[in-house]
């Protein structure tokens, strides 16, 4: 069966404040896999998600960008959201006087009871008696504002989730539900793409961009891409081509 892109990225080059971050990325992602843009801190792996989300600061590229075969490299953050596209942070948003119920109801659009919020709560493995009616503020630890914001994302059930470095400030368990989640969505023919350092969130993935310097040098299958971080890019016979020990991309 034919692999169906719902996400390109065409020549997509991107400077902020004189500094060449991005440059001329290529790349189409596959409808219904999980796949991994893999490199170092400092790489350019957030920005070009930021990009892809219309982010403000992020929509001054050159380049298109194309969502279900429609250029949306113009469209705002908002109609980007409303087309099936959301961004789940590395750090989450606090909204302090903001319920967690009421958040997750925003999320989840029109004609969503309680019911259908408490659910998306136990699915990230929250108690909603507990956390409902509190606030998506400070008194909320790191893990948990990364289950209400993956309640966010569940309730608004997007086709493409774009996931900022989700193991970032968690713990084991609130990893191992983010693992299950990202499990459901494939099994729903949902699209993530993962940006990560990470070898334990790589491996969720089916495929793996690698990507360094600003440039997207290989798109391969993600069990190909663990060397990369066995070796960790060094010794290196060009600034942009890792030495992979023999191991072929593909």
């Amino acid at each position: 069966m034919q692999n169906i892109n719902i996400l390109e990225v065409k020549d997509l080059s991107l400077s902020i404040n004189g500094k060449n971050i991005l440059k001329n990325i290529n790349m189409e992602v596959w409808e219904g896999y999980v796949h991994a843009i893999v490199g170092p801190n400092g790489a350019g792996k957030s920005t070009l998600a930021s990009a892809i989300m219309g982010l403000e600061g992020y929509r001054h590229h050159t380049g298109r960008i194309y969502f279900k075969g429609k250029d949306i490299t113009k469209l705002s953050i908002d109609e980007r959201a409303r087309m099936g596209i959301t961004f789940g942070w590395q750090e989450p948003a606090r909204y302090e006087g903001l319920l967690i119920k009421d958040f997750l109801k925003a999320a989840a659009g029109d004609h969503k009871n309680n019911d259908f919020i408490f659910e998306q709560l136990q699915r990230v493995g929250l108690n909603p008696d507990e956390y409902a009616n509190r606030a998506v503020d400070k008194t909320l630890s790191g893990g948990e504002r990364k289950k209400v914001e993956l309640a966010s994302i569940l309730a608004m059930d997007p086709d493409l989730v774009l996931l900022d470095e989700p193991d970032s400030g968690i713990d084991i368990e609130t990893l191992e539900k983010i693992f299950e989640v990202i499990k459901e969505q494939k099994k729903k023919k949902r699209t993530i793409i993962l940006i990560t350092h990470s070898l334990a969130v790589l491996k969720q993935a089916d495929h793996a961009f690698i990507f360094c310097n600003g440039e997207i040098l290989k798109k391969a299958v993600a069990k190909k891409v663990i060397p990369y971080f066995k070796n960790k890019c060094l010794p290196c016979k060009h600034k942009n081509i890792p030495d992979y020990k023999g191991v072929k991309l593909e």
